[in-house]
């Protein structure tokens, strides 16, 4: 996921995005062509609004240095988008909370809400449900099944009756090494897998 997102260089092979060549380009170039990214560690500032926090991404896919004399919450075209993503993940109701007084199911909320406002087209994501209880859970997988339909996703998570819920393909993977990838029906009929995650002997 790194490698896609370009943190890290690819040593070798291409990595392709909406049909470009971007193996070369930095991570902020990638962002700003349709790749959004999220961390198995909450990236958010806790000191900021949820608001701003939406409002900082936006500006970041359509920065206006320019513009230097317009304050930033009245900025025309960030504000809109970013109300727009707080209240798609359903965080309509505590824009102006820091974001550091959420609960730790509604930071994973907003750090998908900044993704969302830097309007991408493909969603990396990295362990979404970590640490979530069940309601949080079924809320964020909720989310994630609305968001599906206008978005690739692709998602690396542990919880595997998650998994099976949201994925259409699952590549199961052990100490590296690739040892299933298909339909969830038919990986959870693997007797690899089973020995591997699922209790199975």
């Amino acid at each position: 996921m790194n490698i896609l997102s370009g943190e890290i260089p690819a040593s070798e092979g291409t990595v392709e995005l909406l049909g470009q060549d971007v193996t070369a380009w930095s991570q902020p170039r990638r962002a700003r062509a349709g790749l959004g990214r999220s961390y198995q560690r909450t990236t958010i500032y806790p000191s900021f609004t949820v608001a701003e926090n939406c409002r900082l991404a936006a500006q970041a896919r359509t920065p206006l240095p320019w513009r230097w004399w317009e304050g930033a919450a009245r900025c025309r075209h960030s504000a809109p988008v970013a109300l727009e993503a707080a209240t798609r993940v359903g965080l309509a109701d505590f824009l102006d909370r820091p974001a550091g007084l959420l609960s730790h199911g509604q930071k994973r909320q907003l750090e998908i809400a900044m993704c969302l406002a830097t309007a991408p087209q493909v969603l990396l994501l990295d362990e979404p449900l970590a640490g979530m209880g069940a309601e949080e859970t079924d809320r964020m997988l909720d989310l994630l099944a609305e968001l599906r339909a206008e978005h690739a996703i692709l998602l690396i998570e542990h919880d595997m009756d998650a998994v099976f819920r949201i994925a259409d393909r699952i590549t199961v993977m052990v100490n590296g090494s690739v040892i299933a990838s298909d339909s969830p029906q038919a990986v959870r009929n693997s007797a690899e897998v089973q020995a591997a995650y699922l209790g199975g002997h």
